[in-house]
C-alpha cells in the first residue's frame, strides 16, 4: 500500500502506507482513480494558505467501500461511491444556512485532512455518494471538479437566458463551460492559448477570445443587445480580471470568482452600483455531488475528454513532473490505484 504525501513544500514522496480502521460514522474507501488538481500543484509549491505538511494529498477521488464502520446505515462493502472532500461542522452559521463549503470550521481531504491519493482512506459516510454501477471510476473522480463548476453557476443563478464569459480555458474553465452548456446558457471563452482555445471550441464554447488580437472588451460588447455578457466567470483566478468583468458585464450582471490570490483586485464601486452588479465568490462545493452525478449517468458532460493522461499510483512523480513541465499538454491527469 503507498501515499502518496508532501512532506514539505517542494518534496513529493511516494511512501508505505497502513490501512487505516472505519471509526464510528465512517467508511474505509479503497481507492481506484483519482485526480490531480491545481490545488495539489499549490500544497506541492508551499502556496496554499490552508494546508498543514506533511500532508497526504488528493481531493478528487472514487472507489469501492472496503469496509463500514459502527452506526453506518444504508451502505455497503463492493458499493462503488466518490468522494465530496468538504467536512463541516454543520452546527455554525454557514452550515446552518445552507452553506457548509465555508463552515467555520472546514476541513477538506487532502489538504486539512490527509486525502485520496492512497489506497485506502477512512472518511465520514455522509461524504460518500454512491455512482452507478456502470459508471468507470475516471468519470466518477471527476465529479469533484465538475461540482465546483456547478457551484459557482448556482451562485450566479446562470440559466438559458444567460451569456457567459469564461475567463480561462484550463480545467476549471472547461469545467464550467460544459456545465454552463448543459444549463442552456451561450458561452464565450477567453484564454491568450491559441490550443486551449481549440479545446474549448471542441467542449462546445459558442464563441472563443484570443486577447492578444481583440481585446475582451471589444470582442463580448455586441452581446445581449450590446449590454454584455449577463454572467462573468474567473476561472482563471487573475486579479486584474475583476476590473474588466465589471466594466464588460451586463447592467445585472453576475460577477463569480474562483481564485485564491491574496493579491488586493482593482474594483470600481460606481460601477458596481451603476449596474448593480453581483459580485460572489464560491469556493468548493455545496453538497452538490449527487446532482453532478446524475448528469455524467446521463451522459451530459464528456468527462472523458477531459482525462489527458492517466499514471499509476506509484509513478505519481512523473505525473507531476509532466504538469510542471508541460502544461500545455495536460488538462485532467489521473492516477491509477486499482
Amino acid at each position: 500500500m503507498v501515499s502518496i504525501l508532501v512532506r514539505q513544500p517542494g518534496v513529493l514522496d511516494v511512501a508505505a502506507d497502513r490501512q487505516p480502521i472505519p471509526a464510528p460514522g465512517e467508511v474505509l474507501v479503497r481507492v481506484q482513480r483519482a485526480g490531480i488538481c491545481g490545488s495539489d500543484m499549490h500544497i506541492l509549491h508551499g502556496s496554499n494558505p490552508f494546508a498543514v505538511y506533511p500532508r497526504v494529498i488528493g481531493h478528487e477521488f472514487a472507489g469501492l467501500l472496503a469496509a463500514v464502520g459502527p452506526g453506518v446505515q444504508g451502505l455497503r462493502v463492493g458499493d462503488r461511491v466518490v468522494v465530496d472532500p468538504v467536512v463541516s461542522c454543520g452546527h455554525c452559521y454557514p452550515c446552518r444556512a445552507g452553506r457548509p463549503n465555508v463552515c467555520a470550521r472546514l476541513e477538506v481531504f487532502g489538504v486539512h485532512r490527509d486525502g485520496g491519493f492512497r489506497d485506502f482512506v477512512a472518511v465520514p459516510a455522509a461524504n460518500v455518494v454512491p455512482v452507478p454501477d456502470g459508471m468507470e471510476f475516471a468519470v466518477a473522480a471527476l465529479a469533484e471538479p465538475f461540482s465546483i463548476a456547478a457551484n459557482v453557476l448556482d451562485r450566479t443563478g446562470c440559466g438559458p437566458e444567460d451569456t457567459v464569459l469564461v475567463y480561462g480555458a484550463g480545467t476549471v474553465g472547461v469545467t464550467v463551460l460544459q456545465v454552463a452548456r448543459l444549463l442552456g446558457a451561450r458561452c464565450l471563452v477567453a484564454d491568450i492559448d491559441a490550443a486551449r482555445l481549440e479545446r474549448a471550441r471542441g467542449f462546445g464554447a459558442d464563441r472563443t477570445i484570443d486577447p492578444r488580437s481583440q481585446p475582451v472588451a471589444a470582442a463580448v460588447a455586441g452581446e445581449t443587445d450590446g449590454l454584455g455578457p449577463t454572467v462573468v466567470i474567473d476561472g482563471a483566478g487573475v486579479p486584474a480580471l475583476l476590473d474588466e468583468a465589471c466594466r464588460i458585464v451586463s447592467p445585472a450582471g453576475r460577477i463569480g470568482l474562483l481564485g485564491f490570490s491574496p493579491a488586493p483586485s482593482p474594483l470600481s464601486q460606481q460601477e458596481v452600483v451603476r449596474k448593480e452588479i453581483t459580485l460572489v465568490g464560491s469556493r468548493l462545493n455545496r453538497r452538490l455531488l449527487p446532482r453532478v452525478v446524475g448528469w455524467l449517468a446521463e451522459g451530459r458532460l464528456r468527462p472523458e475528454a477531459m482525462i489527458t493522461q492517466v499514471f499509476p499510483a506509484a509513478d505519481a512523480r512523473d505525473a507531476f513532473e509532466l504538469i510542471e513541465r508541460a502544461p500545455q499538454t495536460t488538462l485532467k491527469v489521473q492516477l491509477d490505484f486499482a
